[in-house]
């Protein structure tokens, strides 16, 4: 006999990305019924992974529930939406495509009609003056649907990620559980560091500087950027994020195809490899990509980090189970 305790959920993913969210949600007892994303590499990526998982590719605006009535009435629909840009710096046609996401989205909860949402998007969705309109337009809808609302901006770090990943969410809950809803509390032990995350695979292939390079590591890294699809190659972000890696010891104008080795420099700034930049994002091990280099890289830094979703699955989690 289960009890409330170990009782699972449904839910289902919108933008799945690499199904970093999923995969937290899962281990906080969320079980996808349906994940969409519109990269093809992206789905592969969740193949790759968790074949069991339904995987449908394609733009969010153009699903319709009433083609998978199975998911009619879930626990719960998530998703990690593409960065919207303020309303007043808006003038290229992705960020249009953006906040089109967004709301498509949230029509989407509307015509399924889950026991809870949880959408993660920028800090500035949730606390600007700019998003205002946008607030007001999300929470009528919601309103109209049933459902009370919380917005919080949770930084990662809070939640063991080597990261200073701060994001913004919304969570909104039908009635009879929104009123047990609190948001997750963070670790009350620090985050691990750089060095100590990557320290094992940068002294893996013999670097003579590898524990001088740990020792010097000895903060959590910025936010890894994925950057967009339209513009640049795989690096580490801007001008800024690139010094803030240089002060960790790393070279963030490109990515590196393996750890440093024996003959490279002891003094040397090696550059992230892709299953570094993973590591940096809390992804097991074992959770492989599919695609280029840059778009794998993409698929990373785009991604919410796992301990930080299985957080916040395990608050609406007890909400949902009473």
């Amino acid at each position: 006999m289960k009890t409330a305790e170990s009782r699972r959920f449904r839910s289902v993913e919108l933008c799945a990305g690499a199904g970093a969210q999923a995969l937290g949600l899962e281990q906080a007892g969320f079980d996808p019924v349906l994940l969409i994303d519109s990269k093809a590499d992206a789905c592969f990526t969740i193949d790759l992974n968790r074949p069991q998982w339904d995987v449908i590719c394609m733009d969010i605006a153009h699903f319709h529930p009433s083609e998978r009535p199975e998911i009619l009435g879930v626990d719960l629909v998530s998703g990690g939406l593409p960065r919207v840009k303020s309303p007043a710096t808006v003038g290229r046609a992705e960020d249009t495509e953006e906040r089109g996401v967004l709301r498509a989205a949230i029509a989407l909860a509307h015509a399924i009609r889950p026991k809870a949402v949880l959408l993660e998007n920028v800090p500035d969705l949730v606390e600007s003056p700019d998003f205002a309109t946008d607030r007001s337009w999300i929470e009528t809808r919601l309103s109209n649907a049933g459902y009370r609302w919380s917005w919080r901006v949770l930084n990662a770090a809070a939640f063991g990620v080597s990261q200073n990943r701060s994001s913004g969410f919304l969570v909104a809950l039908q009635d009879p559980y929104f009123s047990r809803f609190s948001w997750p509390e963070p670790n009350e032990s620090p985050p691990p560091t750089v060095g100590q995350v990557l320290g094992p695979s940068m002294s893996a292939n013999g670097w003579p500087g590898a524990e001088r390079w740990i020792k010097g590591a000895d903060r959590i890294a910025p936010a890894l950027v994925g950057g967009s699809d339209r513009r640049g190659g795989a690096d580490l972000g801007p001008t800024g994020t690139k010094k803030a890696w240089a002060t960790l010891g790393v070279n963030g104008n490109s990515l590196g195809d393996d750890p440093p080795g024996a003959d490279f420099p002891a003094d040397g700034q090696p550059k992230l490899t892709i299953e570094q930049a993973a590591k940096i994002q809390s992804f097991p091990q074992e959770w492989s990509f599919f695609g280029g280099k840059t778009s794998r890289y993409r698929q990373i830094g785009h991604a919410m980090p796992p301990p930080l979703a299985s957080a916040l699955g395990r608050a609406i989690s007890a909400a949902l189970r009473g």
